[in-house]
C-alpha cells in the first residue's frame, strides 16, 4: 500500500456525489426520524421507522439460525444459506427506514449497514467452501469432511456495486513458518 501511495502520489480521488448530497445521505436517519418521531408514543415502535437496536436483533437472528449461530450449535447447510442471503437483503431494503434520534444512534445506523455487507462477506465465503471446519467454527452439513488440501488457502472476495454481483476466489497459502 506504501508502494501505491508513493507511486501514485499524484493521484485525486473523485466522488460521483456532490457534498450535499453525501451529507443528505449520512443525515438521513436523523431526518426520517424527527419527521415520524410524533407519531406513535412508544419512540422505538414506529411503521414508519426501524431503530438500529431492532435492526442488529433481526441480523443477529437471522445468522444466528441460518448462517451456522449458536442456536444451531454452529451448523448450516448450502439452504440455510440460500434463506439467510434473502433475509440480508431484505434487511439492506430495510436499511432504508433506519431512523436515529441522536449521534450515537446515527453511528449505529450506519454500523449496522456495514455490519450487513460484512455479514454477506463473510457467509459467502462459507458457501463457496466445500467443506466442514471443525472443531469450533462452523460445520457445513451438506459437506460434513474437513478437507485439509482444500481448506489451506485463503479465499478473497470483491463485490461490483455497478453490476451487483460478488467474486469470490483462492489464493494461494505460502507457509512461511515450518510446524
Amino acid at each position: 500500500m506504501a508502494r501505491y501511495a508513493r507511486d501514485h502520489a499524484d493521484f485525486t480521488p473523485t466522488l460521483s456525489q456532490t457534498k450535499e448530497e453525501l451529507v443528505d445521505m449520512v443525515y438521513r436517519p436523523v431526518r426520517l426520524f424527527f419527521d415520524n418521531c410524533e407519531y406513535t408514543t412508544a419512540i422505538d415502535i414506529n411503521p414508519a421507522y426501524i431503530k438500529p437496536s431492532g435492526m442488529t436483533m433481526r441480523l443477529m437472528k437471522a445468522t444466528n439460525e441460518y448462517g451456522g449461530g449458536t442456536a444451531t450449535y454452529y451448523e448450516t447447510n448450502s439452504k440455510c444459506l440460500e434463506i439467510v442471503m434473502e433475509m440480508l437483503q431484505m434487511m439492506r431494503e430495510d436499511c432504508e427506514k433506519l431512523a436515529a434520534g441522536s449521534l450515537h444512534e446515527l453511528m449505529r445506523a450506519w454500523e449496522i449497514s456495514h455490519r450487513i455487507w460484512t455479514v454477506e462477506s463473510h457467509l459467502r465465503h462459507i458457501q463457496f467452501r466445500k467443506e466442514t471446519r471443525y472443531p469450533g467454527f462452523y460445520y457445513q452439513s451438506d459437506y460434513p469432511g474437513v478437507d485439509d488440501e482444500n481448506w489451506f488457502c485463503f479465499l478473497n472476495s470483491k463485490y461490483d456495486p455497478k453490476a451487483g454481483t460478488w467474486d469470490i476466489f483462492k489464493k494461494d497459502y505460502i507457509k512461511i513458518f515450518p510446524d
